[in-house]
């Protein structure tokens, strides 16, 4: 009981009921218990949204993340941030805080609780087509077809005109001229919604009814399996409330059934369109549709495409010019082979190699009848003429994705390793390096498009034609079967699985069991089994037996629950991916799979390693990112010698790193980890180091803390005691480094720093670290011969209760001075910048300091209570210039100000200061701001101009009308008129 007058006494200052606080008190370790699980809850839950995002993103449809996936994500990642420094301020407490501490993390467990339950929806989709109509397709240059485009694009204006069939030969621009046509429908605007949809060969109703739901966006309302016949009739429904729209169906072989599928027949009166591209006039008046053919290209235009792709020391060759048109005009005008032969001819100048070229070509063409057996004779010459088997297998190797479907460069170059077609040459990062110039050789070569948008990692397709063309090569081969992306419900038929098979691919169908009377009975010869996202539940036991030969299984993102035993019998499988197997809970012993160089199990249910794994000796690969995972055997690691990459999952405290246990891992390129200390990742630095060994990517977190981050290089610190700043780890490396709650730290760089070499830093985040005062000390910058922080594009600084500056100026040096101190670099890409929570900060960027600043684009600073200022000018600086000169404040790529809840901020720059900021958009003033009156006054980033009667011309602010209609503008009344308000 002596402890309860204290908390009493606290309850009854506080105003909350004693018996609630006397709760907190007693059953304080329970709320921590529960604190500590709901972080792990939500841990888990957005590791398993930022999966199935992932998962999404990789589908065909051009989509971009939800714009409140996105936002739930960055929440929770905020939260578990700073609720990892609570959990740390709650452990150093005393005792007599314990009913406060309670109360703390209760306050917390139900806000995570809160957040949890507001989750995005995982049985619903996390990506979009986009905000608007669509997504602007990536395209090519179109070269001789004005002609045909106008007339496309002057039947889509017509209202008699509902239906338009666009047909031609393969290759002839069919495709190309409408994706320019959907983007100029963007544009224009004057269709509400324009849905592009790819139909196969493999003509599939219930894939284009789940292709048009999915640009239509419906959710609840589409049964995603079912009746096609009810489908039919809720895509009816939805596209006629759906508002005038083009439906463009691209690449139809044969007639569509519209009522089938379930599009209403579009007519003047709904004011809807459909475009279809075939290679059939037939197709086109059986739809009756406007018939438009696409012509190939005159031979001057055909000569113009193939002169811009083949390069211009071709061109100047008086030699080969002759032979080359020859070529061109084997190309029959079509841009597709005009390209393709092009790219295979590109760079050449032998003029002997040009005639055996043009003898080739007419050679193939002679061998065969028909346009469509022709169109292929031609891309196949660009295809033999690859030089080695190396690239051929490669490009061959697409064939196993679906048709049109868009290919993660990275994870295709990860195919190939594994596929052997790339040498083991040493290194992994070697061997990835290669796999680029194979990617690049096929993409000079035009059989492989690079599709790479903003929204989404480095990606390529084939041309449904190229493709045609594989496909007429392995489907010759009785040692494929490819069949992906066809909604298949079950497995080929027992007959075709030949005792020849060496590769099936059956990746994104709909296969959930394999019947026993469809299992084949003998595959002898079979390397490469790819199985992914298909929702198998359970795969029956005897599955592998007759697979001696198996050496990559991929059967990722699907949903079986465990492996059975005759996986224990492919004694050379060398590859075994299980990557976001959620329902995986154990695997079978895995000591006899002795030539495994790759195993991923991320995103698996595992709660333990594998047994036998210690076995795997050739491992190369090993991804055990599970949140699940209770622990590292000891003595594990130090066998699998031939570890290149390794990953674990960074926010599972019971997987850290020992030292000792990586010590042996000298072939290591890529980690993503951690470690509990500085001293057991310091050990780890230095045997790197004593072997000359640098990783190239990793992901390493120091201490309690993790910043969900992911970029090449990056390090996380966390909760480390009496760190000061030094690391063994060169600090020029690292790419994105975040430092949470090491109170011993002063500052990043001063004269003692490790961190004066960060030249290559690009993000950098400084969380609840009570002794930082600075971020970099001048004289230490001055002193400094690598300019640090020249790479810095983010600097994120929050609770920081001794945070005085950015930059920490000498006592005696003045304002002038410390401008020229500096090296000029330092801050010089810096384009954002975050003050949170940093109590001593009175001016937050002084005038001195802004020519460090010229690329600063954003400046966000919520809860500083003390800051007065955010530009400020020192008194010696206004001396100098006089009390009535203005004082420029120059920050010319300024796009965004936001301010909130700074109640003792009076000023956005110090008095008789103009703001030089024509870049400026937005000055954001939230809540909280109540003492800032005064608007700035700006002056034109160019001439001479009066401030007061200026502002930037796309600048507008954004408050409540009751703050807006505070301001004081006596000394300026004009100024309020040149000022764009928006009212939230």
């Amino acid at each position: 009981m002596e402890y309860v007058e204290p908390v009493v006494g606290i309850a009854n200052c506080l105003g909350t009921p004693v018996c609630k606080y006397l709760q907190y008190h007693r059953k304080m370790n329970d709320y921590v218990r529960n604190f500590k699980r709901m972080r792990d809850e939500l841990n888990c839950k957005m590791e398993d949204i930022e999966l199935q995002l992932k998962a999404e993103l990789l589908r065909p449809l051009g989509k971009i993340p939800k714009k409140g996936v996105e936002n739930w994500l960055k929440d929770v990642k905020e939260m578990i941030r700073e609720a990892q420094v609570v959990e740390n301020k709650v452990s150093n407490g005393r005792y007599l805080c314990r009913a406060c501490n309670g109360k703390l993390v209760d306050e917390w467990t139900r806000e995570m609780k809160e957040r949890l339950d507001n989750a995005p929806n995982a049985s619903e989709d996390l990506a979009m087509d986009g905000p608007s109509a669509g997504l602007p397709l990536p395209t090519s240059e179109l070269v001789g077809e004005g002609a045909v485009r106008n007339e496309i694009w002057a039947c889509l204006m017509q209202e008699e005109v509902s239906k338009i069939g666009v047909w031609g030969m393969g290759g002839v621009g069919k495709t190309t001229i409408m994706k320019h046509i959907h983007n100029d429908l963007l544009k224009e605007q004057r269709f509400e919604r324009v849905i592009w949809v790819t139909i196969s060969k493999e003509f599939n109703v219930m894939k284009v009814q789940n292709d048009i739901a999915d640009a239509l966006k419906l959710k609840d309302d589409w049964p995603r399996e079912g009746d096609k016949l009810r489908r039919a009739a809720i895509l009816s429904e939805m596209l006629k409330n759906a508002g005038k729209h083009v439906l463009i169906l691209d690449d139809v072989w044969d007639k569509v059934s519209l009522e089938e599928v379930g599009i209403p027949e579009p007519s003047g009166s709904n004011g809807c369109k459909l475009v279809l591209t075939t290679s059939s006039e037939h197709v086109c008046k059986y739809m009756g549709c406007k018939v438009i053919k696409v012509k190939p290209l005159s031979e001057e235009e055909a000569l113009i495409l193939f002169l811009n792709k083949v390069g211009p020391n071709i061109v100047q060759s008086p030699t080969i010019m002759p032979t080359l048109k020859l070529v061109v005009k084997e190309c029959a005008g079509l841009p597709l082979t005009i390209v393709v032969v092009a790219g295979t001819m590109k760079g050449e100048d032998n003029p002997l190699i040009w005639k055996n070229a043009l003898g080739e070509l007419k050679e193939r063409i002679g061998k065969v009848e028909g346009v469509e057996a022709e169109v292929i004779e031609r891309l196949k010459f660009s295809f033999d003429h690859l030089k080695g088997k190396q690239a051929k297998h490669c490009f061959l190797y697409c064939t196993v994705y679906p048709e049109d479907f868009e290919i993660e460069m990275d994870e295709l170059i990860e195919c190939w390793i594994e596929e052997g077609f790339i040498d083991d040459m040493g290194t992994r990062q070697e061997m990835k390096d290669k796999g680029h110039v194979i990617l690049k050789k096929l993409e000079d070569n035009c059989l492989l498009e690079n599709i790479t948008t903003r929204f989404r990692s480095p990606r390529v397709k084939m041309h449904d034609a190229v493709r045609a063309m594989a496909l007429s090569i392995t489907s010759m081969d009785p040692r494929y079967i490819v069949q992906p992306g066809l909604q298949l419900k079950e497995l080929p038929k027992r007959g075709q699985w030949s005792p020849y098979i060496e590769k099936v691919s059956l990746m994104y169908n709909s296969i959930t069991k394999f019947p026993a009377d469809v299992l084949p009975k003998k595959c002898q010869l079979l390397t490469t089994l790819l199985l992914q996202k298909n929702p198998i539940k359970k795969i029956p036991n005897s599955f592998f037996t007759n697979m001696p030969c198996l050496s990559v299984l991929n059967l990722s993102f699907t949903k079986i629950e465990s492996l059975p035993n005759s996986i224990s019998e492919l004694k050379k499988l060398t590859t075994l991916l299980l990557r976001g197997c959620e329902e995986l809970r154990d695997l079978p012993c895995l000591s006899v799979l002795q030539e495994l160089k790759k195993l991923d199990l991320f995103g698996t249910k595992i709660e333990e390693v594998p047994e036998g794994m210690d076995m795997l000796i050739k491992l190369r690969y090993l991804d055990l990112g599970v949140f699940t995972l209770k622990e590292i055997p000891a003595g594990l690691l130090p066998k699998l010698v031939h570890l290149q990459h390794l990953s674990f999952n960074v926010n599972n405290e019971k997987t850290s790193l020992k030292a000792e246990e990586m010590e042996p891992l000298k072939k290591l390129e890529c980690l993503i980890g951690r470690f509990e200390d500085i001293s057991e990742f310091n050990k780890f630095i230095s045997s790197m180091q004593q072997s000359k060994k640098n990783l190239i990517k990793y992901n390493l977190v120091v201490g309690a803390f993790n910043i969900p981050f992911m970029s090449a290089k990056i390090v996380t610190i966390g909760g480390v005691d009496n760190w000061e700043g030094e690391l063994i780890m060169h600090p020029i490396e690292i790419q994105e480094l975040h430092i949470l709650k090491c109170d011993c730290l002063r500052s990043l760089v001063d004269d003692n720093s490790s961190f004066k070499n960060a030249i290559d830093l690009r993000v950098c985040e400084i969380w609840a670290c009570d002794g930082i005062e600075c971020v970099v000390s001048l004289s230490s910058l001055a002193s400094s011969s690598a300019h640090p922080f020249q790479s810095l594009e983010e600097l994120v600084l929050g609770d920081l209760p001794k945070l005085s500056a950015l930059i920490m100026k000498d006592a005696g040096i003045g304002s002038a001075t410390a401008s020229t101190l500096a090296p000029s670099a330092t801050f010089s890409h810096l384009k954002k910048i975050c003050v949170q929570r940093c109590s001593s900060m009175k001016t937050l960027l002084p005038h001195w300091l802004l020519p460090y600043l010229q690329n600063l684009e954003e400046i966000c600073v919520p809860e500083c209570d003390e800051l007065v200022e955010i530009l400020g000018a020192a008194t010696s600086e206004v001396e100098e210039k006089g009390s009535d000169a203005l004082i420029e404040f120059h920050l010319p790529k300024l796009r965004e100000l936001r301010l909130l809840e700074l109640p003792n901020l009076k000023s956005i720059c110090s008095k008789n200061g103009v703001m030089v900021c024509d870049s400026l958009q937005l000055i954001n003033v939230d809540y909280g701001c109540k003492k800032l009156k005064r608007i700035p006054p700006f002056v034109p980033l160019v001439g001479n101009g009066q401030p007061f009667a200026y502002a930037p011309p796309f600048l507008t602010i954004r408050s409540s009308t009751e703050w807006w209609e505070s301001l004081e503008w006596d000394d300026h009344p004009n100024f309020k008129n040149v000022l764009h308000f928006n009212p939230w």
